[in-house]
């Protein structure tokens, strides 16, 4: 735990003490002395002035350190005036099933358990977590999927700023650090593993990418196209680069199964397949990026895990057939190349970007907007929704919150009303509406037998007596009929049915 306060030695108490601790250690009956009664007055001291935390001053920063160890993950919460001063310590256990998320996957869980639990003190400020992990890199990439999407919906609500941990000043920050999070002086560099495979139906690729303090990003994409085993270790290597390249990555160094991309990429094999050239210039492009960068050739045994990740069955896809952000992204590449466009094609595409394989749109609540397809805009309404950071808001608000978690589709207005609508905990818990359903209408007969309808139906074939006419009459209240046939339709046959 760390120091009582700000000016507070850690050590305090542990020096008080010893003398008292040495007389409960020996054997034989020891006796009370003036030193012992000094140590006991400062222990009694320590123990009935308890630790007062800080009061925050909004019109400052707030500063968060996180913690994370094998089983529990902490928080500290501090502010710097004319020296750091502690506001508020959290800490708790990780579940069973926690302890095994990865190591970035546990920081981002005590920077969001953070959220939750000083939620009063972090809304409407400006908030600077320290961590030397790349938290922010990492929930910027426009294909996060599982739990990291939703708790990047939960952090975008709050105004956080990342930097680096660096040295920590106090003497209460140095000690939380010390006890709960481990860090690895030494350097070591990242290490990127890829993998590619080709069948009939198209190809995948794997990627692990391992970096210091027991991070590891895992990647599986499948190819919808035909690509030759050459060529999707190609696209593996190509992919593993752009994601050590977007979380600024410095020092790579790169491993993969195949002989042949190793020999091309350092100059030992000439490439004569002109894909395969284009891919080659592409990931030569993507060495620059790195301050030291090199390729190795492993056996395909130490490279197992990749080769799963390449072989999977479902993955990310690249494009649907009735993806709507297709045909945009078609024709900005078609600009792109010099091809003339129509000016209505022109227009609609004016406010639309491709980053990388993503396409965005640039939008006035926030710069760039992550397009989506029909799946994930209906993963992302129910996670605002009705998810762990859901509250069961109204369509306008659920629109209005996707918007600023950075996501858009053209049809999200009409999609966000109908999706409240269908929502069955807003029908089951929600405000009673007394409205009616449809218009009211006015009642024609306000009791029974107060108004009579009467027609005359016919001519029907002639039956027994001449008959070939009816008299009907209805009541309007209760639908009650009565009938009388006739054979000739006069005005005392009509008086005497009424």
């Amino acid at each position: 735990m760390p120091s009582r306060s700000g000016d507070e030695k850690p050590k305090k108490s542990e020096g008080g003490a010893k003398a008292i601790l040495k007389i409960m250690k020996k054997q034989t009956q020891g006796e009370w002395n003036e030193r012992c009664e000094a140590s006991f007055g400062e222990v009694k001291q320590i123990v009935t002035n308890p630790p007062v935390m800080r009061r925050p001053d909004y019109c400052s920063e707030l500063h968060l350190f996180l913690a994370v160890s094998e089983e529990a993950i902490s928080a500290a919460l501090v502010q710097e005036i004319a020296e750091f001063r502690p506001i508020y310590f959290i800490s708790r256990i990780l579940k069973e099933v926690e302890t095994r998320y990865q190591q970035l996957e546990k920081v981002v869980l005590a920077l969001v358990n953070a959220t939750r639990r000083l939620r009063p003190y972090l809304q409407g400020n400006q908030v600077v977590v320290h961590t030397d992990y790349p938290i922010a890199k990492i929930l910027r990439k426009p294909d996060l999927a599982g739990r990291m999407i939703g708790w990047f919906v939960e952090l975008s609500e709050l105004g956080l700023r990342y930097e680096p941990r660096g040295s920590v000043k106090g003497q209460h920050l140095a000690d939380f650090v010390a006890e709960l999070l481990v860090v690895d002086s030494t350097f070591h560099p990242w290490i990127l593993y890829v993998d590619g495979s080709s069948s009939h139906q198209g190809g995948g690729a794997g990627i692990v990418l391992e970096g210091s303090n027991g991070i590891m990003i895992e990647q599986a994409l499948i190819f919808r196209f035909k690509v030759s085993n050459n060529q999707a270790e190609y696209k593996a290597l190509i992919v593993g680069l752009e994601l050590a390249r977007d979380l600024g990555v410095e020092v790579l160094r790169c491993k993969t199964d195949s002989q042949l991309v190793e020999g091309y990429m350092n100059g030992t094999f000439q490439i004569r397949d002109d894909q395969l050239l284009k891919y080659f210039h592409k990931a030569k492009q993507l060495f620059s990026h790195f301050e030291s960068m090199d390729l190795k050739h492993i056996p395909r045994e130490e490279n197992q895990r990749v080769d799963r990740l390449s072989k999977l069955t479902t993955g990310k896809e690249k494009a649907e057939r009735d993806d709507w952000r297709r045909d945009i992204m078609l024709l900005i590449k078609k600009q792109g190349e010099g091809i003339s466009l129509r000016p209505e094609e022109a227009r609609q595409i004016a406010r639309y970007v491709i980053v990388g394989e993503e396409l965005y749109r640039r939008g006035y609540v926030m710069s760039m907007l992550k397009c989506l397809s029909k799946e994930e805009s209906e993963y992302i309404m129910r996670e605002l929704h009705e998810g762990i950071c859901g509250r069961h808001g109204g369509g306008r608000s659920l629109r209005a919150r996707a918007l600023r978690a950075g996501f858009y589709w053209p049809t999200m207005e009409k999609d966000c009303q109908a999706f409240v609508t269908k929502c069955l905990a807003c029908q089951k818990y929600g405000n009673i509406i007394h409205a009616s359903a449809i218009e009211l209408l006015g009642m024609v007969s306000p009791w029974p037998f107060a108004q009579w309808g009467m027609d005359i139906v016919g001519p029907f074939p002639t039956g027994r007596s001449q008959l070939k006419f009816l008299l009907v009459a209805v009541d309007y209240f209760t639908k009650w009929v009565e009938a009388e046939p006739l054979a000739k339709i006069s005005a005392s046959q009509v008086q005497k049915f009424v």
